[in-house]
């Protein structure tokens, strides 16, 4: 996701990532960006700062969980530093070196992602509502009710919708909360899953990549 007010600066950085083989969304505000972001959570943000309206310093927070690189024309040092520490994963200033944003944008998606909100209670993918706590996820307004085990694969494929995640990566993951679920038996709950939310809304939200595991369909 592309936030930034400069229309040839947005131009350019899509038609770039676009041609690097990414899926691209913009935004001109710091109000446009959290509408979106309400809806639909993006695998990393490239923000500038000087918004109008809300401020990126100000939309950085509201951006927890997702790898935010700020792309500025502030070169302050003591200004970088804050907001590194105030979540961000990276600073490029303008101007900047195509070659070298598409080479850290490669490294922050290599990192393991966490959840969206905050609250890892709550994970939301496109109208999607996963609810761990109560062990079950909301498609078009209704409540559908999914076991622990269920609940623990979803969440893990919701977190990383659009990417291929691995069987040995998703056993890994929820062996600690939900050991009875085997290699074996996975296949058979994530049939689980796709049957139960497909009976809601027709739509098959989980793909198997074959040799590889699953992907959830954002």
């Amino acid at each position: 996701m592309i936030i930034d007010d400069d229309l040839y600066i947005n131009k350019m950085l899509e038609e770039a990532l676009v041609q690097a083989g990414y899926s691209v969304t913009k935004a001109f505000s710091g109000k446009e960006a959290l509408e979106i972001v309400s809806k639909v959570r993006p695998d990393l943000v490239l923000l500038d700062l000087m918004l109008p309206g809300l401020s990126g310093e100000g939309l950085l927070p509201h951006l927890r969980g997702i790898p935010v690189i700020v792309v500025s024309a502030k070169i302050d040092v003591k200004n970088k530093v804050e907001l590194l520490l105030g979540g961000a994963a990276d600073y490029v200033t303008k101007p900047f070196d195509m070659d070298e944003l598409l080479a850290r944008i490669t490294v922050q998606l290599r990192k393991p992602q966490t959840t969206d909100s905050g609250n890892d209670d709550f994970v939301c993918v496109e109208g999607v509502k996963l609810n761990t706590a109560l062990l079950q996820v909301n498609v078009e307004g209704t409540e559908v009710a999914l076991t622990r085990t269920e609940c623990a694969i979803l969440k893990i494929l919701m977190v990383n919708a659009g990417r291929p995640v691995g069987r040995s990566t998703i056993l890994d993951r929820i062996s600690l909360d939900t050991p009875d679920c085997t290699e074996r038996s996975l296949k058979q709950h994530i049939s689980n899953i796709r049957k139960k939310l497909q009976a809601v809304d027709e739509t098959d939200h989980i793909e198997a990549i074959y040799g590889i595991g699953f992907k959830y369909i954002s």
